[in-house]
């Protein structure tokens, strides 16, 4: 029976994960699957031998003060593939870590596929070296992604983006609200600042800092707060015990969640692409360590942080980054949003923009496929 051993080192690639393997599974049943990921793998059915929160870490300073854990659990895994040799290892985004560990399974004999592409057409192109030596397979999300690894002749295929099927909520704005016993007549701001301690260490205060100042004009607005996925309450808690903003957390039903809102302040990263193809008005914000900052400004070659404004190539959802991350700056663009009519409408535009600029469905069954007929060649 064939077996797998997958590496998600953050909540969107457990998330990303998650929906291929449970395709994989209903596909393969008899296909064994380890890793390190969070609930969404368990979900499928992944035995997890070291969870993504152990790993989740945001920025170049950040990963550095962290170095010997993340290291210890990086020679842990590659003592668990020499062990255990898998018939092949799909590793999902999270570079950093990832494409070092290819390095290992290809010393190892183990073959590498790796689903969700680092973003080499943002910085660090010169990736694709290591990448072309240690990966097996690329299966990509994106149509422009596949150009890029056939023109490096690097095995390559383009399954789609799984979002593009997995966004949805079956409730009205109306109906969410109620479900989470909200008013359903009164507007509802939703705070996102991510699923790294990093991140929320870096824009949870702002975020309530900036809530705080629109429930001064607008005492009727609601705040609500999702709890990532690996990520413990216990960590926003002092930050909210220093807040006089009345807060609604809540975890999971995550879709029914953003729904609920009728504007969002987010951190940079997949949660802004599933807001915009909700059609809920947004903000992405971003901010790292100061140094980290003035590292990436001059290694990113794109002029966009935000998934969105990337796959359409358009500024169409604002970002706010390092410094603009303040009250001055979120506070009137999130009030426009709670009170202007045509802000619900401009969304839903954006909506319809990256759902054109996504592609394909069926995102999370074609990677899984991909994966399947790679093993059957292997054993074949």
């Amino acid at each position: 029976m064939p077996e797998l051993f997958v590496v998600a080192g953050e909540a969107s690639g457990d998330a990303h994960a998650g929906r291929m393997l449970k395709a994989l599974k209903q596909q393969r049943p008899d296909i064994v699957v380890s890793g390190i990921g969070g609930d969404t793998m368990r979900d499928a059915g992944v035995e997890i031998v070291t969870d993504f929160a152990e790993l989740a870490v945001m920025g170049l300073v950040e990963v550095i003060k962290r170095y010997a854990h993340i290291k210890a659990i990086f020679d842990k895994t590659v003592e668990h593939l020499a062990t255990n040799k898998p018939d092949a290892l799909i590793l999902v985004d999270y570079p950093g870590f990832n494409l070092k560990l290819a390095k290992k399974a290809h010393e190892l004999g183990i073959p590498v596929i790796y689903y969700i592409s680092p973003k080499i057409w943002a910085w660090r192109a010169g990736r694709i070296k290591a990448i072309k030596r240690y990966v097996d397979l690329m299966l990509v999300l994106f149509p422009f992604e596949q150009t890029l690894y056939e023109k490096a002749s690097v095995p390559v295929k383009c399954v789609g983006h799984p979002l593009v099927d997995a966004v949805h909520s079956d409730l009205t704005s109306s109906q969410a609200k109620s479900h989470f016993s909200l008013d359903e007549n009164a507007p509802v701001l939703g705070l996102f600042p991510g699923s790294r301690r990093s991140e929320v260490e870096a824009l949870l205060p702002v975020m309530l800092a900036t809530a705080e100042h629109i429930q001064q004009r607008d005492s009727s607005i609601q705040v609500i707060l999702p709890l990532a996925p690996g990520l413990e309450r216990a960590l926003i808690e002092p930050f909210l015990s220093q807040t006089a903003v009345k807060v609604k957390v809540i975890s999971g039903e995550f879709y029914d969640v953003v729904r609920s809102c009728d504007a969002i302040v987010a951190a940079s990263g997949t949660v802004t692409l599933e807001i915009a193809l909700l059609g809920i008005p947004h903000l992405i914000t971003y901010r790292v360590a100061p140094l980290t900052y003035h590292i990436l400004k001059r290694l990113v070659k794109i002029p966009y942080v935000g998934l969105c404004n990337i796959v359409t190539g358009e500024n169409v959802v604002t970002e706010l980054l390092q410094k603009q991350v303040s009250v001055s700056e979120l506070a009137p663009r999130l009030l426009y949003f709670l009170t202007a009519a045509d802000a619900k409408q401009n969304a839903e535009s954006v909506q319809q923009q990256v759902f054109k600029a996504l592609g394909p469905s069926g995102g999370a069954e074609n990677a899984a496929k991909a994966v399947i007929s790679f093993i059957d060649a292997k054993s074949s």
